[in-house]
């Protein structure tokens, strides 16, 4: 696709600020369809590229952003969501936030990369469904573990027959955060069940052993259904297992390091996993006795778990075949 100019566009919870980089007008519009409707007869009008030729960019705010992809989409309209911290490590040392700055900066970044960019592809209904019920959960079982957390605390300190009402109502809290935890969980095993492509890739990865439901669904979720990333080292580099080298001519000669920009929820998951298959996978068992066996470090020894684990998810997707366990095929 050949880019001409690039409309960039700061969004924030009521307004969003819009800038054409080729002529740096700006504009400030509501964030609601009205204010999308009259930012695309503006950009029409001040840009200087023919229609097809424009690019829309901003970051991705979740909600706040949400409805202006949609939107978009929905107009046949090419547009590109760029992380934030990706657009701000690009452009150097700045000083103060404004609006209309943010947006003059994201039209510069994109304009400056439009060669490489491509229209982005929003992911399915139920892909977003799910997204935000696994958020949901999230949140939910953070809360849960507080409340039993300080349960037994207090349990441990004070008398439960003086403060009857502070233990009665922590217990409440529990087992309704539990009830609600599971009606989630059921709403969307059926987003799944539903979904034929969802459900063949969840019954995919399941198949591996180690891998539980929820990893399943942050794998498809945060993947796109398995379009976003080509290969799971790709993966593996957006989520922190992949290791990099730490080197700088002769006075920098450290071993490789994994990165701390990742998607530590995941990362976490596929670590969880990882010392589940070190109990009960005979073969990464074995694997990483051995390794330890030969003087190698732990931690890089059970990174190295997590991406077998990961390049695993990936084939089996990829190939459409259940994983088999041939270690039990030996001799």
């Amino acid at each position: 696709m050949k880019i001409s100019d690039v409309i960039g566009i700061d969004v924030s919870k009521l307004t969003i600020d819009v800038v054409a980089h080729v002529n740096q007008k700006h504009v400030q519009l509501e964030n609601s369809n009205k204010g999308f409707k009259e930012m695309c007869k503006w950009a029409l009008k001040n840009s200087r590229s023919p229609k097809g030729e424009t690019m829309f960019v901003f970051e991705h705010t979740g909600l706040y952003s949400h409805n202006l992809g949609i939107y978009l989409a929905g107009q046949g309209i090419p547009f590109n969501i760029v992380p934030g911290l990706e657009i701000k490590r690009s452009l150097g040392i700045s000083r103060g936030k404004d609006d209309k700055v943010d947006a003059t900066k994201i039209a510069r970044y994109g304009f400056r990369l439009r060669d490489e960019m491509e229209p982005y592809q929003l992911p399915s209904e139920d892909l977003e469904k799910l997204k935000r019920l696994l958020s949901l959960r999230d949140r939910l079982v953070k809360q849960n573990a507080g409340y039993k957390a300080s349960h037994n605390e207090w349990k441990r300190v004070l008398a439960q027959k003086g403060d009857k009402v502070l233990f009665d109502v922590q217990k409440k809290m529990v087992k309704y955060l539990d009830k609600q935890i599971k009606a989630v969980e059921v709403e969307m095993a059926t987003i799944v069940k539903n979904n034929d492509k969802l459900k063949k890739q969840y019954d995919l990865i399941t198949s591996i052993k180690s891998i539980g439901p929820q990893t399943a669904l942050f794998m498809i979720v945060y993947t796109a259904g398995f379009t976003k990333f080509k290969t799971w080292r790709k993966f593996a580099s957006y989520c922190g297992t992949a290791p990099f080298p730490n080197s700088s001519g002769t006075s920098i000669k450290g071993k490789d390091k994994v990165s701390h920009l990742a998607n530590k929820k995941i990362k976490s998951l596929l670590d969880q996993c990882a010392k589940i298959a070190l109990i009960h996978n005979t073969e990464m068992k074995l694997y990483y006795n051995r390794r330890v066996g030969e003087g190698k470090n732990e931690k890089s020894t059970r990174n190295i778990i997590r991406n077998k684990l990961l390049a695993r998810i990936f084939a089996v997707v990829q190939s459409g075949k259940p994983y088999v366990e041939t270690m039990k095929f030996a001799a």
